[in-house]
């Protein structure tokens, strides 16, 4: 005996140029029927919550499934599996896709050569895909926007919830963000985790999706942005706050990454901090209290 509830939509053009659709959603749970062979033109992602089963490869590695697992069903290879005959087990899957799926590949978010994912907890993306249950009512208006905005939301509960990666976030990635903005190269970066460039780029490629120079760079502009929009320091001291001693450098760089100088940056986003910062920022960990006045 299984249970099932599903739905699916067909969303139009416009949709699609939002970067990622929302083709179906559905929960299920018990001894359900075995699914395939078969082949799909999208992605599937199927969120196992409970109990186990199998996976058979294209290649003929028949893989055991126990929950919490994600499987990654992924346009033209085929796939076939099933739950426990006996056990079945308790599923919610989310079809999608849509140009962005092709960079959520890139970053390491969708990964087509690896069919089946333990997770460490299937809390999150479950609680996703129930939201988008509840957005799936015939008489919503604002469905495929929702449910497309919610495949985004999926897909980084789903690399949160890796089993493979610290529930918190891998600590080379935390100690790359807590030393970004020292002069350092990437060469010294790796020499302080003990580890050769190439296996520093491997774990940096694997945890974020991009080298351990984009990482830190985003980290470095980011801290810019926000020293430019909220002190009145100098365009250099800005500079060197984040990791950069030659001042025409960092403004090169941050005109060719950002689209803009840094000068006219500020001139966009300059305003007051609540608090009455001069020369520094609000830790981004202790966020400021905005005081409103009392109600007459």
């Amino acid at each position: 005996m299984y249970h099932t509830w599903m739905r699916f939509f067909t969303p139009g053009p416009a949709h699609h140029r939002l970067g990622v659709v929302c083709l179906g959603v559905g929960l299920q749970y018990g001894a359900l029927p075995t699914v395939g062979p078969r082949t799909l033109d999208h992605h599937v992602a199927v969120v196992i919550s409970a109990g186990s089963g199998w996976y058979l490869a294209p290649d003929g590695r028949r893989m055991t499934v126990t929950a919490p697992a994600l499987l990654w069903l992924t346009p033209g290879v085929p796939h076939h599996y099933a739950p426990d005959p006996d056990a079945g087990w308790d599923e919610g899957f989310v079809d999608f896709t849509g140009p962005a799926t092709a960079t959520y590949t890139e970053l390491g978010y969708i990964e087509p050569d690896r069919p089946v994912v333990p997770l460490s907890d299937a809390t999150g993306p479950r609680a996703v895909i129930t939201r988008m249950t509840r957005a799936a009512r015939r008489d919503n208006p604002l469905l495929e926007v929702e449910t497309g905005a919610a495949v985004h939301e999926l897909l980084v509960a789903l690399r949160r919830a890796r089993a493979d990666l610290a529930p918190d976030g891998d600590q080379v990635l935390k100690a790359l963000a807590r030393d970004a903005c020292r002069p350092l190269s990437v060469a010294d970066h790796a020499a302080r985790h003990g580890m050769t460039t190439a296996e520093l780029r491997t774990a940096v490629r694997r945890g974020a999706g991009c080298s351990p120079k984009d990482y830190l760079l985003g980290i470095r502009l980011g801290h810019a942005k926000e020293l430019l929009a909220t002190t009145t320091l100098p365009v250099a001291a800005v500079a060197r706050r984040v990791g950069y001693d030659d001042p025409a450098y960092f403004s090169r760089l941050f005109t060719r990454r950002v689209g803009t100088a840094p000068v006219r940056f500020r001139a966009q986003q300059s305003r007051t901090v609540p608090g009455g910062w001069s020369n520094r920022i609000p830790d981004p960990a202790d966020p400021p209290v905005i005081e409103r006045p009392a109600a007459p």
